[in-house]
């Protein structure tokens, strides 16, 4: 039977994952007031997501995409270091690339030996997180630490028909 690892009742490193939206904005000020009154380290990790490999490397410049993608999460992420420090909150932050988002952040739990978890949901309804899934859900899923789940109002996406009624971008 696999050993299940056990976590202090009190968390001392919190993982926010973030990537600059309302709803993970909303989370930050969550797990910051959460970090603050439990004096636990502040984790944020932002994910790039990295292009398949092409043929035509000519149409899609990737090093340049990925390094401006870099720059921005950099720039944002010490934005949100500088408000933490005023709050008195201890944090680190960093930045990673890949197609797998979920995987990137688990790593992220198991490299940083993270002890909760705080995330939001963005609340896309429709077609879009049918197919391509809710990356909220599976951490939620393979998460093996406490975690947080914060569910955000849905977004304003939605556009009024002449008939009044709502019709959904996704």
């Amino acid at each position: 039977m696999p050993e299940v690892p056990v976590y202090p009742s009190i968390p001392t490193r919190i993982l926010l994952p973030i990537d600059f939206s309302p709803s993970s904005q909303a989370a930050l000020e969550m797990a910051s007031d959460l970090a603050q009154h439990f004096h636990a380290e502040l984790y944020l990790v932002n994910v790039i997501p990295e292009f398949p490999t092409t043929t035509i490397p000519d149409l899609i410049p990737e090093t340049a995409f990925l390094q401006k993608a870099r720059t921005y999460a950099e720039l944002h992420l010490s934005k949100c270091k500088a408000a933490l420090v005023a709050k008195g909150v201890k944090s680190i932050f960093s930045v990673e690339v890949g197609n797998d988002i979920v995987g990137n952040i688990m790593e992220v739990v198991d490299r940083e030996h993270i002890d909760m978890i705080v995330i939001s949901t963005h609340g896309i309804s429709g077609w879009h997180p049918l197919v391509f899934g809710s990356i909220a859900e599976k951490v939620v899923k393979l998460a093996q630490c406490p975690l947080l789940l914060l569910r955000s109002v849905k977004p304003e996406s939605e556009v009024k028909t002449a008939s009044g009624r709502s019709m959904e971008w996704w």
